[in-house]
Formats: structure tokens, C-alpha cells, sequence
């Protein structure tokens, strides 16, 4: 498999090392987060992928960031890995 680079779009002047974790197989039994990171109709795209998962069956829980131009708060960050195995998040205009 090719290599790929993931790229932070935060202002590092020295670019973090993450290692990638192994997707699930599944999301029966995981709880989702959806992370609105608060640009126009990116509730709408997350409204959506809600429907679908729950109609798979999947635990969906929503999460709203104060604002796009910020990295989301320390505390929300926590709340979401401490409630949610995955997260997807909107980014939409």
C-alpha cells in the first residue's frame, strides 16, 4: 500500500508525528460523534450521515464546535474521546 501523509492545517512550526489507528470493522455497537465545526450548512451534511447510521444502528451522538476558525476547545475534545469510539467531522460550506 502506498504511504500517505496526513497534513495539519494548524499553524506547527514543526509538524506533529501521529500514528494512524485501525479503523473499525464495523460500527455495530460504537458510539459515532458528529463534530459540526460550526460552517454554513455543515449541520445539514451531519443531519444526514446521523440518518444513515442510525437506520445501520449505530449510537450517534452530536457535538457543535463555537467556532470554525478555532481548533475546538480542550474540553470538547475530551467529552467527544471520552463518550465516542469514531468521529466524523463536517466540513461544509
Amino acid at each position: 500500500m502506498a504511504s500517505k501523509v496526513l497534513l495539519d492545517p494548524t499553524a506547527e512550526s514543526t509538524p506533529a508525528e501521529r500514528q494512524r489507528i485501525t479503523r473499525p470493522e464495523s460500527l455495530d455497537g460504537l458510539t459515532v460523534g458528529l463534530l459540526d465545526i460550526s460552517k454554513p450548512r455543515g449541520n445539514v451534511f451531519l443531519d444526514r450521515i446521523a440518518e444513515h447510521l442510525e437506520r445501520r444502528g449505530a449510537t450517534v451522538r452530536r457535538y457543535r464546535k463555537p467556532t470554525f476558525a478555532k481548533p475546538a476547545p480542550v474540553d470538547l475534545r475530551h467529552e467527544i474521546a471520552d463518550q465516542c469510539h469514531v468521529v466524523i467531522e463536517a466540513l461544509a460550506d
